[in-house]
């Protein structure tokens, strides 16, 4: 009989962990406290307690190529970087395709997961839910894969702002903002500058009076675009510059990047320039925030000193007055209120896992966390990716090692990572997939794949990291894979070719200029070669007069 697995979420984490077990032999049996699959991409005009919420304006920071499934590139005509609908659209596609819904059980609740009496032989748990009738029920599992993200708890961090209380605006956390309509006019203070910070302090420069971000650090701004207006992921996110990276001194590689940037825009003059070094944190994507700064429409403020009512003052001395709404864009707390205190080192930030998968106080490994990090890099894939090592941990066929070795190993992790607060969560794309391929057996062999399929091998090497690559061999190896990472940039171009453009025609101005110059230097050297061809032996005893006169007086002759 197939060892069952608890499957909590059915986001985009939730969905991939139920194929993997089906890939694995696994009977997935999934609990969705909602009425449909999506989770932080679902959108919802009100917000819902202890779930993840998104504004309607949302757009992916990550282009298709790099954050789809391994085994399901998204449509050609699908934009580069989708609205969150069209997200949500792919992972209805993902799931019908490998007809994943039969395994979700819907507004279904799950209360708590504990360990069974016997868990010290069985490393089984106990699943209490909680369906649309109220109904509770224990179920016993083999495994929990717990996939709600960490976007469910937020931070309002209203005691840090002394005076807050004297305050009689509005106020509200970035979960619970939706449009900027209801701000028309007004005079709105941002607090944070992480990626949701940014995106509403644009979207309210378009119809507030004014738009003010405080953040205490700074912020790296990156575009979505790059070199020839390419998504920038497309082609930061290569095997090459990965290999440079761990070739090359760090602090050089972030000195040549943040120079790079600020060329574009002085991140000291705009007021984004943070205290952290550009790879130490996980950067702002935005297109529009440099503009809107040079625009006035939205100005830079250091942290907020306290509220004197209406006013907030700025720990630089300066003040704003008739403020008339502040939102806090203060990030999220990790939560699991189902799981006991026990599984976890601390709470928070603090939270440890091997990894970034599994708890490594547990005496079975049956009980992962997917998709709790915070990558440099697109979400999805690695999620599946630590989804496809799970189920293996789970099935026997990939065993962990000593709780000695992974302690000295995490150990190691935290002490080579340059931001401490975020430790535990950040991790780098193709490094981290690399990682857990190489214990799965689907990384790829590039020197092999150079020597029998030299265009693959090309591609794999020079182009674009997808997800793709991890699916050219080993367990779960996918007979599209090849074809998929040949017509990557087919896809690309594809939605941006809505105007057929006539190819110039080449210039001859070009080919003109080089006949002209070759022209020019045959006559002179004609001439400057006609006694030697009238009298050799003359020409060979005024020898200086074929010499360079730079060469004659470096050689003083």
């Amino acid at each position: 009989m197939a060892r069952r697995v608890a499957v909590i979420g059915a986001g985009s984490s939730g969905l991939t962990c139920i194929k993997c077990c089906l890939e694995e032999g696994l009977e997935p049996v999934c609990f969705e406290s909602s009425d449909d699959i999506g989770g932080l991409w679902r959108f919802k005009e009100i917000p819902e307690p202890e779930r993840s919420s998104t504004y309607r304006s949302l757009v992916t920071n990550t282009s298709k190529e790099m954050m789809c499934f391994s085994d399901l590139p998204m449509p050609a005509h699908f934009p580069n970087f989708m609205h969150n609908s069209q997200l949500l659209q792919y992972l209805q596609l993902y799931a019908a395709h490998f007809n994943l819904l039969q395994h979700i059980h819907f507004q279904t609740t799950v209360l708590s997961v504990k360990q069974s009496p016997d868990f010290a032989c069985s490393g089984q748990w106990e699943v209490l839910t909680e369906d649309r009738d109220g109904l509770k029920k224990i179920h016993i599992f083999d495994a929990v894969l717990v996939c709600t993200g960490h976007y469910t708890k937020p931070v309002m961090p209203l005691k840090d702002f002394p005076g807050f209380e004297t305050f009689k605006g509005e106020y509200c956390h970035s979960s619970e903002y939706k449009d900027p309509e209801p701000y028309k006019g007004k005079k709105v203070v941002v607090v944070g500058i992480g990626n949701s910070g940014a995106d509403i302090a644009v979207e309210l420069s378009r119809v507030a009076k004014k738009t003010f971000v405080s953040t205490r650090q700074g912020a790296w701004v990156i575009r979505r675009t790059s070199h020839k207006g390419c998504p920038f992921d497309i082609t930061a996110f290569t095997r090459l510059l990965d290999l440079q990276g761990l070739l090359l001194p760090r602090h050089l590689i972030n000195w040549v990047s943040e120079r790079e940037l600020n060329q574009k825009y002085d991140h000291r003059l705009y007021g984004l320039m943070p205290k952290h070094r550009l790879f130490d944190q996980i950067p702002v994507i935005n297109d529009d925030l440099p503009a809107c700064i040079l625009l006035g429409v939205v100005v830079m403020k250091p942290h907020i000193q306290e509220f004197q009512g209406s006013t907030v003052a700025f720990v630089n001395g300066t003040k704003e007055e008739q403020i008339d709404a502040v939102v806090f864009c203060t990030g999220y707390n990790c939560s699991f209120p189902f799981l006991t205190a026990s599984v976890f080192t601390g709470p928070g930030h603090n939270l440890n896992l091997y990894k970034h998968i599994f708890p490594p106080s547990l005496e079975h490994p049956t009980l992962a966390i997917i998709g709790l990090i915070e990558p440099w890099g697109p979400i999805m894939p690695m999620a599946e990716m630590q989804a496809r090592w799970a189920t293996q941990v789970i099935t026997g066929v990939i065993h962990l090692p000593s709780k000695e070795a992974i302690e000295t190993e995490m150990k190691g992790n935290m002490k080579r990572c340059p931001s401490p607060k975020h430790g535990n969560l950040l991790v780098k794309y193709i490094p981290y997939m690399d990682e857990l391929a190489n214990e799965l057996g689907v990384r790829p062999n590039i020197l092999r794949l150079l020597l029998t399929d030299p265009r693959l091998g090309f591609r794999v090497l020079f182009g674009p990291c997808t997800p793709c690559q991890y699916r050219l061999r080993g367990p779960g190896k996918w007979a599209g894979a090849r074809n998929a990472i040949l017509t990557v940039w087919d896809r690309v171009s594809k939605p941006m070719m809505t105007r057929v453009v006539p190819e110039s025609r080449p210039s001859r101005l070009p080919k003109l200029l080089v006949l002209s110059i070759l022209l020019v230097a045959a006559i002179y050297a004609g001439k400057r070669h006609s006694k030697l061809l009238e009298s050799p032996m003359a020409a060979l005893n005024n020898w200086r007069m074929y010499v360079p006169a730079a060469v004659l007086r470096v050689l003083k002759i």
